[in-house]
């Protein structure tokens, strides 16, 4: 049935082609949309049933690939957070031991011992200086892993949102299939218990022979009894009674007609 379909619209689309000109790519252009909805309206419903339902259980395994994704970005945000906290906590420890250098530098001694060694007031403003330096990288450094994990951490909601609705709409799938299935097998039904069946299943062939053999038998009754019926010519050799007349007017109390009476000459006199 495809076949032919396909076929016939080939065929439609060369003459087109041929007795348009110019005006084919539009004719071509509608062919194709009449060609496609013959090609749908040709393939069983109970086949495109069983498609959609193939194509439903195909997404199982995207939705396993997507959580597959997911889980490995819930690990890298997890190291990220990890390094964000260790980060934070070594700031903290940075900015302790400045405060407390710049403590000791304003307290105007001259000398300062730290870890059992002496430094000068050089050497102390000197170290805190590159101390600063470093507290100022590491602190952009943190600002910088922060936004990184903030961004991650978007994404990865938002993945976890677009997983939820893929299960959500492949769940709403699988019953909106599961209905039209159900409304096919009602309509089949209906269809099996009507007068007028309008398809080529086997159901309706043997309805069709069923039909035909009662129709064939009936007229072959009717013959029959014709024949016992109806005569070509008058059945000479079957006895009908004389008085046939007589007998019918008996029956329906007719009454007999009286001769009429000749008057002589005598009586006229």
């Amino acid at each position: 049935m495809v076949k032919r379909v396909i076929v016939g619209s080939v065929a439609t689309l060369l003459l087109g082609f041929f007795f348009f000109g110019r005006d084919a790519v539009s004719y071509v252009r509608t062919s194709t949309g009449y060609v496609k909805d013959s090609v749908q309206n040709s393939v069983p419903m109970g086949f495109q049933l069983d498609r959609a339902r193939g194509m439903i259980k195909d997404l199982t395994f995207e939705v396993r690939k997507n959580m597959h994704v997911i889980a490995k970005e819930e690990i890298e945000v997890e190291r990220f957070q990890k390094q964000i906290d260790a980060a934070q906590a070594a700031l903290a420890k940075d900015k302790e031991s400045l405060l407390k250098l710049k403590t000791d530098l304003a307290s105007g001694k001259k000398a300062f011992e730290y870890g059992g060694r002496k430094y000068t007031v050089e050497q102390v403003r000197t170290d805190l200086a590159n101390r600063f330096e470093r507290y100022k990288t590491s602190e952009a450094t943190l600002a910088s892993l922060q936004d990184i994990h903030r961004a991650r951490q978007r994404s990865l909601d938002a993945a976890r949102q677009k997983l939820e609705g893929t299960l959500a709409a492949k769940r709403q799938l699988q019953v909106e299939v599961e209905n039209l299935d159900a409304r096919r097998q009602m309509i089949a039904a209906a269809q099996t218990t009507s007068n007028f069946q309008f398809d080529d299943s086997q159901l309706g062939r043997v309805k069709e022979l069923v039909t035909d053999l009662r129709t064939r038998l009936d007229v072959a009754e009717r013959l029959v009894n014709a024949e016992g019926t109806y005569h070509d010519e008058i059945p000479v050799d079957q006895a009908t009674p004389a008085n046939i007349v007589e007998q019918i007017s008996e029956h329906f109390a007719e009454p007999k007609a009286e001769k009429p009476q000749v008057k002589t000459l005598a009586q006229g006199k």
